[in-house]
């Protein structure tokens, strides 16, 4: 049975593992997945090679947690919206996501892995774990509690949820990759979230 980290140690690996994502991440947008190295990685951030491969054996599993900690960092810790009016709830969700797709290095990771996964097959064949972003958690956590408080009936949630967040990203963050100018403002985006919490509404809302 493996010995449980001491206090000091959790901490030191945390801050390691924080270090190395900052570092991958510059290192990846800089130059390429292709001409990033593991060994570069743990040099940038100050780290051993030995301490580098025990978080992240090969380059997939690192370029995976960039993308994840491009979307997850510590301000993106989402408060549970009241179910009470369930697509007011949807609507501060859906911004919420819009938040996320919005940070520019979001953008360029996943563009880095369009344009890499290709000649990869590491990546071209990963499933990346989208669901462990904190958006995508709390808007099942919503679907669930708008169950129990009868607002909606949300059968599959792991189903549901990506159909809402998805067609929000089709207008406010596939279009910006592929075009260069694309931009909504303000109000243009708040009617994508909100159309998108309509139909959420009448596909799964109880009147």
């Amino acid at each position: 049975m493996p010995r449980e980290l001491s206090a000091y140690h959790r901490q030191v690996a945390a801050a390691n593992r924080e270090a190395i994502l900052a570092a991958a991440t510059d290192l990846f947008l800089e130059r390429g997945y292709d001409r990033t190295s593991l060994a570069r990685v743990a040099e940038r951030a100050g780290v051993s090679k030995a301490t580098l491969f025990k978080q992240f054996p090969t380059k997939a599993e690192l370029f995976e947690a960039t993308v994840l900690a491009a979307g997850a960092g510590p301000d993106e810790v989402l408060a549970d919206p009241p179910v009470g009016d369930f697509r007011a709830g949807l609507v501060v969700l859906g911004l919420a996501y819009v938040e996320l797709l919005s940070r520019p290095r979001v953008a360029d990771l996943i563009r880095t892995l369009i344009a890499e996964s290709p000649r990869f097959p590491e990546l071209r064949e990963r499933t990346f774990d989208f669901g462990a972003l904190p958006v995508l958690a709390a808007l099942k956590r919503y679907f669930r509690a708008a169950n129990d408080a009868a607002t909606a009936d949300v059968d599959d949630p792991e189903v549901a949820a990506p159909q809402f967040l998805g067609m929000i990203a089709t207008v406010v963050f596939w279009p910006r990759l592929v075009h260069g100018g694309w931009s909504l403002n303000e109000q243009e985006t708040r009617e994508v979230v909100d159309q998108a919490a309509r139909t959420i509404l009448a596909r799964y809302g109880r009147r």
